[in-house]
């Protein structure tokens, strides 16, 4: 495993990190649960093959994520040898005593005294001034000088000027998380957001490198862009990793083959690896990637469930499909037809909008995707 610097922290992290928020599930009647058996061995194997990192939230599988990270690690007794990065949700912060309130609970579900990394969960424009408005902060920085949190920073989804704002305007940040992958360099915080939060000194974890698994298996011309030297996977870590600027990328591993592969990659990822043509290839292919992309959505799953049933990543990786293929194959259509709750049953009531951190409007998207199906 190779480690990097992050940031001003002091901290050598792993290159890559695990991400817990696509654990492999089972069936649990009406229910998915995370698969304890084949989860708590990847994170076995992951601790023995050099990750450190490890990255969880509130919500992650419906609350369960943090409780078994916590076993997990307290079953494996290396809780003092890695590295746990939390987020607070501030969605469902609003008040003061929320904030608190959680993050007792997130402690407790840890079994730790202690988060190493804590984040703001999510940063946008609305969120940055509910932190203000509770004086969140400052609360932060009490729990660090109490040693309950080591280090904090924030996850962003926003534009770059909400980004660049947040950042000059406190001074204590220690690392940021952004999401950046080769079809996302111009998006969000994106390439301008990596290199702006390292020159202030901050360390910075990417997440979503594979756009949620959406650049693992792109379309054949996509393929054939990113050239025959790497896989597709290859192509997506090595495109993050080749920027001295990323402290860690996470990685939201479901099976042991996925984690496998991307520890054999991260042993061999270092600054600069890609020529400049090989850089220049794999951008040209984020450029016909984004061409064809429809809708923007990472499958993150923060919108659901949805209140009529849709199942709405699906939807919008199926629609998204529409901009891939030949107007003749017309399998998507296929797909969306078999689908058992679709666009045109949505209820307009825009719970999936107010948790969605690509900001997407969903509502009228289903409305694009009813009309591209059923005319």
């Amino acid at each position: 495993m190779r480690y990097r610097k992050f940031g001003q922290t002091g901290a050598e992290v792993s290159a890559l990190g695990l991400g817990c928020m696509r654990f492999p599930t089972i069936q649990d009647g009406e229910k998915r649960k995370i698969d304890e058996k084949q989860a708590f061995e990847m994170i076995k194997y992951a601790y023995e093959n050099g990750v450190n990192y490890y990255d969880t939230a509130y919500t992650y599988h419906d609350g369960e994520s943090e409780t078994f990270l916590g076993e997990a690690l307290t079953r494996l007794g290396v809780r003092d040898k890695v590295y746990i990065a939390d987020k607070s949700p501030l969605w469902l912060v609003n008040s003061p005593e929320d904030f608190d309130r959680i993050f007792n609970e997130q402690l407790s579900r840890l079994q730790t005294d202690y988060i190493d990394f804590y984040l703001l969960h999510s940063m946008c424009k609305d969120y940055w001034d509910k932190t203000k408005k509770f004086n969140i902060l400052e609360k932060c920085e009490r729990l660090k000088s109490e040693g309950k949190i080591k280090h904090f920073g924030f996850s962003f989804h926003d534009e770059f000027d909400v980004f660049k704002e947040i950042i000059d305007s406190y001074d204590k940040w220690e690392f940021c998380q952004i999401q950046f992958n080769y079809a996302d360099a111009k998006i969000q915080a994106g390439l301008k957001g990596l290199e702006y939060a390292a020159g202030k000194g901050l360390g910075v974890v990417v997440m979503e490198p594979i756009k949620g698994g959406k650049l693992a298996d792109p379309a054949a011309h996509i393929k054939e862009a990113l050239g025959d030297a790497r896989t597709p996977v290859e192509s997506a870590l090595d495109f993050v990793w080749n920027y001295e600027e990323v402290s860690l990328l996470l990685s939201g591993m479901s099976s042991m083959d996925q984690l496998k592969e991307n520890i054999r990659l991260a042993d061999k990822s270092t600054p600069g690896l890609l020529t400049e043509a090989e850089q220049s290839a794999i951008m040209k292919a984020g450029e016909l990637f984004n061409s064809a992309t429809l809708v923007q959505c990472t499958g993150c799953r923060y919108c659901m469930p949805c209140p009529g049933g849709l199942d709405i990543p699906k939807i919008f990786s199926i629609y998204n499909k529409t901009g891939l293929e030949y107007s003749w194959e017309n399998e998507t259509k296929k797909e969306y037809d078999a689908l058992p709750v679709r666009a045109d049953s949505c209820l307009t009531c825009g719970k999936c909008e107010d948790v969605c951190p690509q900001n997407l409007p969903i509502v009228t998207l289903m409305g694009d995707v009813d009309r591209r199906f059923n005319g």
